[in-house]
């Protein structure tokens, strides 16, 4: 399994335009932090996870144009679903199927239903929507013929219910504050997890870096990477020094493989 971090910030991104603190005016290219997604491929199959208006850039930078099987949705706010619109050239390969909760994709119908008309016009992208429940996994079939399961995890953003994902020994967690007890269970044996910390004080709505240490500590996952990050959370490289072992600051391009 390879996962890609294509953007490792927080819905403003980083540099926040406007700001000229020591992070968004830093010279090191891990503090410029897109909008947060990831690409996991496994078993020859390649799953997105979130597709925020950064899509398009982040997959010039990757600079690996082949079929993508599967889109996960954590949740509808615009800095994880800005982009699908962009998919539109992966298009040329297959459909691309989108998975998310019917809360989720009764929003997106709303806000582009012109991607889920009965009879788009030519050139939308063929985006089908595929809805999903929180502890009930499904599969993503790849045009190799095998499979990947997944796992909708509950977690919580603020009062707005979410989705985390687990695929395999691996499990991804953004904007999250709080988790219901039965998602620990969810996540138990992880050799990797990628779960956000937004900055270093606390936020209604997000993870501070102090609480993403805890439950970090409290899953025990093999090695954990930390996304959603704010310029607030600080330098990567005085982060990442502070950090225990097994646990990273993560970064626009970093690859994990298992």
């Amino acid at each position: 399994m390879k996962i890609t971090i294509l953007g490792s910030g927080t819905s403003t991104g980083v540099p926040q335009i406007g700001c000229t603190c020591e992070v968004c005016t830093s010279q090191d290219p891990r503090d410029k932090r897109l909008r947060c997604s990831g690409m996991v491929e496994v078993d020859g199959i390649r799953i997105l996870i979130d597709c925020g208006p950064d899509f398009r850039e982040q997959m010039i930078r990757l600079n690996d144009f082949r079929p993508i099987d599967g889109v996960l949705i954590t949740h509808e706010h615009y800095d994880h679903v800005g982009g699908l619109d962009d998919l539109r050239p992966f298009c040329r390969f297959k459909d691309v199927p989108i998975y998310a909760e019917s809360y989720t994709a009764d929003r997106l119908e709303q806000r582009i239903p012109y991607c889920f008309a009965e009879h788009p016009y030519p050139g939308v992208p063929r985006i089908p929507l595929c809805r999903i429940e929180a502890g009930v996994p499904f599969s993503i079939h790849g045009e190799n013929g095998r499979s990947v399961e997944v796992l909708p995890i509950r977690v919580m953003h603020g009062k707005l219910p979410i989705m985390a994902y687990r695929i395999g020994r691996m499990a991804w967690i953004t904007d999250m504050t709080e988790m219901p007890e039965v998602s620990y269970d969810a996540l138990e044996g992880l050799d990797c997890l990628v779960m956000n910390a937004l900055r270093i004080e606390p936020h209604w709505t997000h993870q501070s870096l102090s609480q993403a240490l805890e439950r970090a500590e409290r899953i025990a996952a093999k090695e954990t990477y930390l996304i959603h990050a704010s310029h607030q959370l600080g330098l990567h490289a005085v982060v990442e020094k502070s950090l225990p072992p097994h646990v990273h600051q993560s970064y626009d391009g970093l690859e994990i493989n298992l």
